[in-house]
């Protein structure tokens, strides 16, 4: 079985996957860093020297491979990998797919602490972040709501999270 974790960037995927691959016993994977082990580099540089549109290419490349394995696998997927192609497609085709939704504000606390590890916002001043997100939440939300399941993360401790996954697949 593979549990894809969906959402948008400081929703929680890399910390809740990491605890739930572990309780679980799956590997965990992270989509991003399959691609920076992949191309060496990372992703802010791969955006940086490559470009988006080839970065996005790549994503869909990996996301292919790993989605065909047999293994158990918990993959934490990038914040707009369900947005290009037809992924959230073969996402859910593939996985059991778990959109992480958090609130704006939640996000806005979070991004901001992370803002140099993160490409798309890394520019973005303080004060132009909500809209920022807002705007980017509501281009992807389309996408995240395919997800098979979701699940709210704002205020919640991410075993109370990693509880109801297991619950919700019956693990």
């Amino acid at each position: 079985m593979i549990i894809s974790l969906v959402g948008y960037m400081g929703s929680g995927k890399s910390h809740i996957s990491k605890i739930l691959s572990d309780e679980i016993n799956f590997t965990l994977l992270d989509l991003d860093r399959e691609i920076s082990k992949r191309l060496k580099m990372t992703i802010p540089e791969i955006f940086e020297k490559k470009g988006e549109i080839f970065f996005r290419k790549t994503e869909r490349e990996v996301l292919e491979e790993i989605l065909v394995s047999d293994d158990n696998i918990v993959l934490s997927l990038g914040g707009g990998t369900p947005a290009y192609y037809n992924n959230m497609e073969i996402i859910n085709l593939n996985s059991k797919s778990i959109f992480l939704r958090a609130n704006i504000s939640t996000l806005v606390a979070r991004l901001s602490k992370q803002k140099d590890k993160r490409p798309l916002v890394a520019k973005i001043p303080e004060e132009d972040l909500p809209e920022f997100i807002a705007k980017h939440l509501f281009e992807r939300n389309a996408f995240y709501s395919k997800s098979q399941f979701m699940i709210s993360t704002d205020g919640r401790n991410p075993e109370d999270i990693v509880s109801e996954i297991k619950e919700k697949l019956y693990l």
